[in-house]
């Protein structure tokens, strides 16, 4: 009888981790340290960023690789965080929308960052909010501080010291530890628990240059959103001073990245560069080269193979990312990716939407499958009739004080073309869409092509002009969220896309 797709993958996947693990001693498997940041683009210090405090974070850096073009590819917390936890894009684990609207994943026994480390002899640990489902399918040996913490009850001294108890529980054990910072999450506290001891002013700072909006209801949303990230500079000082004190930071790899962009228009949700592209800095003592900056195209999806090779763990070939060690150790421009890609659904019924994002060093390509729709993610930011409409969003009268460049932007947001194309390195706002230049011609087509292969090998459902059709009719069907309060409602993409994606391998092997 022939094993099931699903099946065989995580019994190769466990078997490879058992038999590595075997061969490995304590002292070749370093400790692990994650510092995950809510909606943190790169407004860091570090990155350029002329109004970001962030002296920590920015010595962080220096201390270790600060990638220059790093990406999530999806920019919503829990696609997010599924794909550095399975090392899959969200079409291939499920996990394509909001857990906390029943989004989640494929299958429970997904092999992810948890399972597999758990297997080569790791304990793990969580401290913060998961947010994908199904939780069980994350065994973590410690847990603190589980929900989102919006209202910021616990402090950044609280994650400081669970992490410190982890840290003194472990022994002698290798460890792996995620901790999530909410501090740059809606909404934007101008000061909390103490910090920042001296905010920043509106007069202090400017919209980011991607926004482009500067009135005074949306600057004070900047100014504390900016407030917010010189907290959690504090925060991730105090835990990396926790880490210090176990003498165990010589044999720890210490990874920092935010989840997606920032909570303003064309940024979280979105796949322009503001809701895509984050900050991503690795401090690895003797392995990762100090003070280096890299500029290859980097995703999150290598989160995982990076740290199953720094376990001294193979990666099995199912994973699409690529571990990061050559970069880290600095080695002289290695073979490296040519494109990069993002993706969403808008997360949830009320923000349903569909696109694709394919960029390489200099173009970017929006794909829109149906294209002139209403999209639904963009009226959180444009419309404040919308039942979601974002304090950070920009209003009418806002908008329509706003620069031709930025009006048109909106507009073309707001009912998307087919495609979009921008020149990167000419315009990093993406403002000046060159799809219909025929200049551009022949670069449209290319990413056009590269996309189209993409999708095929990664076995995306979203190619398939059904399977759109049937996710956001679905979709635009629930937005009263009544599924919400039904136990057992499921999606049918939970069902159907699995078996669409087995069928394409089936037709691959014929």
């Amino acid at each position: 009888m022939q094993m099931n797709p699903g099946i065989r993958f995580v019994a190769t996947f466990l078997l490879c981790i058992v038999s590595c693990a075997a061969c490995v001693t304590a002292s070749d498997r370093p400790n692990i340290l994650f510092i995950v940041s809510e909606d943190n683009g790169p407004e860091l210090g570090c990155y350029g960023d002329p109004y970001a405090r962030t002296p920590n974070l920015d010595r962080l850096a220096a201390e270790g690789v600060r990638f220059e073009n790093a990406f999530v590819p999806y920019s919503v917390c829990s696609p997010s965080r599924a794909v550095f936890l399975t090392g899959l894009y969200p079409h291939q684990n499920g996990q394509v929308g909001l857990a906390t609207h029943k989004f989640a994943l494929y299958r429970e026994d997904t092999p992810n960052i948890v399972t597999l480390l758990k297997a080569a002899g790791y304990r793990t640990g969580l401290i913060g909010k998961l947010h994908v489902n199904p939780e069980s399918a994350f065994p973590f040996d410690f847990r603190a501080i589980r929900g989102a913490n919006f209202n910021r009850k616990q402090t950044i001294e609280d994650y400081a010291a669970a992490a410190a108890s982890f840290f003194e529980e472990s022994g002698d054990t290798p460890f792996f530890l995620s901790v999530n910072f909410p501090d740059a999450h809606l909404p934007f506290l101008r000061k909390a628990n103490g910090h920042p001891a001296a905010p920043l002013d509106a007069d202090d700072v400017k919209p980011m240059p991607w926004v482009d909006i500067d009135f005074p209801r949306l600057r004070e949303q900047v100014t504390n959103y900016y407030n917010c990230l010189e907290r959690l500079d504090v925060g991730v000082a105090l835990l990396l001073k926790a880490l210090a004190k176990t003498e165990l930071a010589d044999n720890t790899i210490v990874v920092y990245f935010g989840d997606h962009g920032a909570q303003f228009p064309r940024g979280k949700g979105a796949v322009y560069e503001g809701g895509l592209r984050i900050p991503l800095i690795v401090r690895w003592p003797g392995n990762a080269k100090p003070g280096t900056d890299r500029n290859e195209l980097v995703s999150t999806v290598d989160l995982l193979p990076t740290v199953l090779a720094t376990a001294s763990l193979d990666a099995p070939v199912e994973l699409p990312g690529r571990a990061l060690q050559p970069l880290l150790r600095g080695d002289a421009s290695p073979a490296w990716r040519e494109y990069n890609f993002g993706f969403t659904t808008g997360s949830f019924p009320r923000a349903c939407f569909v696109q694709h994002a394919i960029r390489d060093q200099r173009f970017k390509l929006i794909s829109s499958p149906r294209p002139l729709t209403e999209n639904l993610d963009a009226g959180t930011y444009l419309d404040e009739q919308h039942q979601h409409f974002v304090v950070s969003g920009a209003t009418a009268k806002e908008q329509a004080a706003a620069s031709p460049h930025v009006r048109q932007a909106f507009a073309r947001w707001s009912r998307p073309p087919r495609y979009e194309l921008y020149d990167l390195q000419q315009d990093p706002n993406e403002w000046h869409d060159l799809a219909d230049d025929l200049q551009h011609a022949k670069v449209k087509e290319r990413l056009i092509a590269a996309l189209r292969d993409w999708q095929q090998q990664t076995r995306d459902p979203f190619i398939d002009e059904d399977n759109v059709d049937a996710f956001v009719n679905e979709q635009l069907a629930n937005r009263d969220l009544g599924y919400r309060k039904k136990k057992d409602f499921r999606w049918s993409y939970l069902d159907d896309f699995p078996k669409w994606r087995n069928n394409q391998l089936t037709g691959d092997r014929q």
